[in-house]
């Protein structure tokens, strides 16, 4: 399967599939959370060992769900041995592969870890709304600047390889991590080097593609990604809407159809939508029941509004009392 068709393959809504997927938290979502693996086995023996790292996103793009951002980890002497498991970026696989993948990485855990970053769409929303705006790119940079501190605070020693595993040459007193990037790549390498002194960090787009250790990242946070979707459990009480969501793209017409047939008139979405995308704004304001806001809004209380009005009765009432259908009434 192609690219295009992977990244548009719908959601099943088959609950009885069960695929354990330990960064899938129960329940409802509503806040962003972490999860990291332990530590791999084959650092007990010289926690300092060598590493090699990469970092991957899934879902940055759809209007609808979490946006993940995965990094994968690895010793260096293990490098070889983890890229000749053949992990590719995660968009070039179906489904049932990616799950594949994700089973090998779980069960290589001696060699390999890994953490996600869930960012909940109800925080992406909230951060890209309000007055002071916080930006997809800037929410990005700092989850993937989260993900790699704590990864260092763990003592990881990250240090470099070649750019391929199959000519594998180690660079002694230099250190890397690779990043896919969908931005300009020397802006962002330029101020994660400001952040990470000493550390010689790679950008890259398409680097997913590139790195064995960061298709292994892709793979970990787009399973992650489709998992939350499948066992999507809505916080609206009593919601029986359906769980085929598509890729969540907007070009995607499984995505269209379900947003043009799970929306409220009054109430609009569930909070399993980014509100801050132009798609789902859209679709509110051509949809949705339309919204009438006065020119004059009440000051003060309600009560000193009609006290006010009741004394001007020999003038014309305000727009907004007759747009409201309202009257002074003083006796009851």
């Amino acid at each position: 399967m192609d690219a295009f068709n992977s990244e548009y393959s719908s959601a099943s809504e088959d609950e009885g599939v069960v695929f354990d997927v330990p960064s899938v938290q129960a329940g409802p979502f509503t806040s962003s959370y972490t999860y990291h693996s332990p530590l791999p086995s084959a650092l007990e023996p010289n926690k300092r060992e060598p590493c090699v790292l990469g970092v991957d996103e899934a879902g940055r793009g759809p209007v609808l769900g979490p946006m993940v951002y995965g990094i994968c980890f690895c010793p260096l002497s293990k490098y070889d041995q983890v890229s000749k498991l053949g992990f590719v970026d995660s968009k070039t696989l179906k489904e049932s592969h990616r799950e594949s993948h994700f089973q090998l990485i779980q069960s290589n855990l001696e060699n390999i870890a890994w953490s996600v970053r869930v960012l909940s769409p109800q925080d992406i929303s909230w951060n890209m709304l309000k007055m002071n705006k916080y930006n997809l790119n800037a929410q990005a940079h700092d989850t993937t600047i989260q993900l790699i501190q704590q990864v260092l605070a763990q003592g990881v020693n990250v240090t470099k390889v070649s750019a391929y595993a199959h000519s594998l040459r180690v660079l002694q007193g230099a250190e890397i991590i690779y990043i896919d990037t969908v931005g300009p790549p020397e802006s962002y390498k330029t101020k994660l080097s400001n952040i990470f002194p000493g550390i010689d960090i790679t950008v890259e787009k398409k680097a997913d593609s590139k790195y064995p250790i960061v298709s292994a990242a892709s793979i970990c946070a787009k399973v992650t990604r489709d998992q939350v979707l499948k066992h999507w459990t809505f916080v609206e009480k009593g919601l029986k809407s359906s769980k085929i969501f598509g890729s969540g793209y907007p070009s995607d017409p499984n995505t269209m159809y379900w947003l043009k047939n799970n929306m409220d008139p009054v109430f609009g979405f569930p909070q399993v939508m980014r509100f801050s995308w132009s798609t789902c704004d859209n679709l509110l304001k051509k949809l949705a029941a339309p919204v009438i806001w006065p020119e004059e809004a009440p000051q003060g209380s309600i009560t000193r509004l009609f006290e006010q009005e009741e004394k001007k009765q020999e003038k014309p009432q305000s727009k907004f009392f007759m747009d409201m259908g309202l009257k002074c009434v003083s006796d009851f």
